[in-house]
C-alpha cells in the first residue's frame, strides 16, 4: 500500500457493503481485444467557493489546496467591513496522476471511500468534465449512467425513452424497435406515459439503466445504479453487462457493495484521495480493499470508545 492509505483518515467515510445474492459469484472471463481506452496522468481540478464547501471538501478526504492569505489596507477593510463574506476560494484536487488502460470486453469495478474521486473520474473519461491535466483516448462512444443523469423530469418516460434513444446515437426506428424491450427491461409499465418526476427513485434508476444501455454502447459507466434496484432488476443488469462484454464492449461499474463488484468484475481499480492505490485482478484488490477498511473502522470504533471512557474518568 502506498502512503496515501496509512496517513490518518479518521475522518472519511467508509462506506463498504456486502450483499449476500452475490456472493459467491464471479464474472466470465471472455477473451480481451485491443485497447479502447488510455488514460495517461490524469489530473482534475475543481474551484470550491465559500468557506463551508471548503470544510465540506476537506471531511470527504480530498486534497484541498488552501488559498494563501490576502492582505488588505485599513482603508478596505474599513470599507468592505459591511458587505457579506462569501469566503476564500479553494482548489480541490479531485484526481491526480491516474493512469491506466482498459481493453474491450474488459469489466472493471472502481472501489474507494467517498470522496476518494470515483464518479469524478468517470465522468472525465465522458468528457463531462475537462481534465485540468493529462489526457484521455476513446475508442468508441462512452455512456455514463448514473442514479444522478439528467433526463427530462418534467416529460414522460416514453419522451426521455425516445430523446435518450436519438442522444445515442440510435435512429428513429431503432427507437421505436427498441422501445418495449426498454419498458420491460425498466419494469416501469404504465407509468411510461408520466412525467419522469412522479417516478420513485428506483423507478427512475431503472430506466436510465435500459435506456443507457439498449444500444450496446462500447464503453458503459455504471455509476451506483444498481444500489437502487431488487434482485430480479439486478439480475437483469448483469445479464445486459455481460452482453455488453460479449459485443468487444467494456464496462466500468462504480459501488460501494464488493460483493457486487466481485460478482461483475474481472478487474478493479482502488481510488483513495484522487490517486490509484491498487489495479489488478478482483481477489487481490477487494481483499486488500476490504482489510483496509475494517482496519480503519476498527480503529474508528477504538477511538470513540478511548473517548468515552475520558469522558466518564474525568466525570469520576
Amino acid at each position: 500500500m502506498t502512503d496515501d492509505v496509512s496517513e490518518a483518515d479518521a475522518d472519511l467515510d467508509f462506506d463498504m457493503e456486502l450483499e449476500d445474492d452475490d456472493a459467491g459469484e464471479h464474472a466470465e472471463n471472455i477473451p480481451l481485444g485491443t485497447p479502447c481506452l488510455v488514460v495517461d496522468d490524469l489530473h482534475i481540478v475543481f474551484r470550491v467557493f465559500g468557506g463551508k464547501q471548503h470544510a465540506r471538501a476537506k471531511r470527504s478526504g480530498a486534497p484541498v489546496k488552501d488559498p494563501a492569505p490576502v492582505k488588505r489596507s485599513v482603508v478596505k477593510r474599513l470599507l468592505g467591513a459591511g458587505r457579506q463574506h462569501v469566503g476564500a476560494v479553494s482548489e480541490v484536487h479531485a484526481v491526480r496522476g491516474v493512469s491506466f488502460t482498459a481493453r474491450h470486453g474488459e469489466s472493471i469495478g472502481i472501489v474507494g471511500v467517498n470522496g476518494s474521486g470515483k464518479s469524478t473520474l468517470l465522468r472525465a473519461i465522458t468528457g463531462l468534465i475537462p481534465p485540468h491535466s493529462g489526457s484521455v483516448y476513446v475508442d468508441g462512444e462512452p455512456a455514463l449512467l448514473g442514479v444522478n443523469a439528467a433526463l427530462m423530469p418534467q416529460m414522460t418516460g416514453s419522451k426521455n425513452i425516445e430523446i435518450g434513444g436519438l442522444a445515442l446515437g440510435m435512429t428513429p426506428k431503432q427507437v421505436d424497435e427498441k422501445f418495449d424491450e426498454v419498458v420491460e427491461f425498466a419494469d416501469i409499465g404504465s407509468f411510461v406515459d408520466l412525467p419522469m418526476k412522479t417516478y420513485s427513485s428506483g423507478m427512475a434508476a431503472r430506466l436510465r439503466f435500459a435506456i443507457s444501455s439498449a444500444a450496446i454502447p462500447d464503453i458503459l459507466m455504471v455509476d451506483e445504479a444498481l444500489a437502487t434496484g431488487d434482485a430480479a432488476f439486478k439480475a437483469r443488469s448483469k445479464a445486459r453487462i455481460e452482453e455488453v462484454r460479449q459485443q468487444a464492449g467494456t464496462v466500468f461499474l462504480v459501488s460501494h457493495s464488493i460483493s457486487t463488484i466481485e460478482a461483475m468484475c474481472t478487474r478493479v481499480l482502488w481510488m483513495h484521495r484522487g490517486k490509484v492505490v491498487m489495479d489488478g485482478p478482483v481477489e487481490e484488490v477487494t481483499a486488500a480493499y476490504r482489510q483496509f477498511v475494517r482496519a480503519h473502522r476498527q480503529a474508528r470504533s477504538g477511538g470513540r470508545a478511548g473517548g468515552r471512557r475520558r469522558k466518564r474518568n474525568e466525570k469520576d
